[in-house]
């Protein structure tokens, strides 16, 4: 750690912008070969579905471009900002997603079984896809102001500051996630949470036993509740529910196996013809997978472990907490 702050990585000055920021060029090549690698298969796979639903074969591609430069346009701007700035708004983030997993409750709309969006116009917001990112930025913000007192010698405070409290700032958008029936994102949310706290290094003893419950109390949830019970027995036998719930399953499974090693060939999909639902969305892998078999999985799957690594990277050699 003292060597890391002998050569601190120099980011943005805070009192300008005219300066260009310096940025990581193995994650900047790696975030457009994975926009750039996307976009084709959100048309390959999704044109058929797209002519069927909405009369235009292009239109998932048109609004992935769409979105894909607006995409680029933020990420350009958020690359300029302070990283003080964010500190700054981070609570002012979590009350706003407090308040829209809130309103979802009140005012959302029923999608696929399940009330989990907000429509503000002809845009449709998922509020607990926000929680996500809020979460790591809201315990990371705790921690960054808090660190004395996490890690203090004094039991008492330790366990008040280092687990206690940033369990509490987890459990609000989980609960609130909890009442949309939204058993994964739960689980992934209790991951961030706890990834987070394992993270900043805190003494792991009390993580073990509040842990524990939370894998009970979600085990409770999957198991008496009719919606994720059912999910839950056609995750181990979709092939008892291969005209309802196991149906999705059991053809994207069919759509990888078919794919071999090298695949079907691209835009040549079978299973992209309304035989799998949401193709360029929720099953886009399982096309992928048959368009461009193993090896296009490979090459999908390593993008995304050199992303997360050079993130990794990166926050280990920042001097900032936050």
């Amino acid at each position: 750690m003292t060597k890391a702050k002998e050569r601190p990585i120099r980011f943005l000055k805070i009192s300008s912008f005219k300066y260009l920021q310096p940025f990581d060029t193995t994650l900047f090549i790696c975030v457009l070969l994975l926009a750039f690698f996307g976009t084709i298969m959100v048309y390959s796979a999704g044109y058929a579905y797209a002519y069927a639903r909405y009369n235009d074969a292009a239109y998932f591609i048109k609004k992935q471009t769409v979105w894909l430069c607006i995409g680029f346009v933020c990420m350009l701007i958020a690359s300029r900002i302070p990283i003080n700035a964010y500190k700054r708004l981070t609570p002012i983030f979590y009350c706003i997603t407090l308040l829209l997993l809130l309103l979802v409750l009140i005012i959302g709309f029923v999608g696929n079984g399940a009330r989990r969006w907000i429509s503000i116009g002809p845009l449709t917001i998922q509020p607990s896809e926000i929680a996500k990112l809020v979460l790591i930025l809201i315990l990371s913000y705790y921690f960054s102001k808090n660190e004395a007192r996490a890690f203090s010698k004094k039991r008492s405070e330790n366990f008040i500051f280092g687990t206690f409290m940033p369990l509490a700032i987890m459990v609000a958008p989980i609960t609130l996630v909890m009442l949309q029936k939204h058993l994964s994102c739960i689980i992934i949310l209790g991951c961030i949470g706890i990834s987070m706290i394992v993270a900043s290094g805190i003494n792991l003893r009390y993580i073990y036993a509040f842990g524990a419950m939370g894998i009970s109390g979600v085990t409770a949830l999957a198991l008496f509740t009719d919606y994720t019970k059912e999910r839950i027995l056609v995750w181990r036998n979709p092939e008892a529910y291969k005209l309802t719930g196991g149906w999705q399953t059991l053809q994207g499974l069919m759509a990888i196996g078919s794919g071999g090693l090298f695949g079907v060939g691209f835009g040549k999909s079978v299973m992209k013809y309304c035989y799998v639902s949401e193709p360029a969305n929720d099953m886009i892998f399982a096309i992928l997978c048959e368009e461009l078999g193993f090896f296009g999985a490979v090459i999908a799957l390593t993008l995304f472990f050199v992303l997360i690594i050079r993130g990794l990277i990166i926050s280990i050699r920042s001097t900032d907490v936050f």
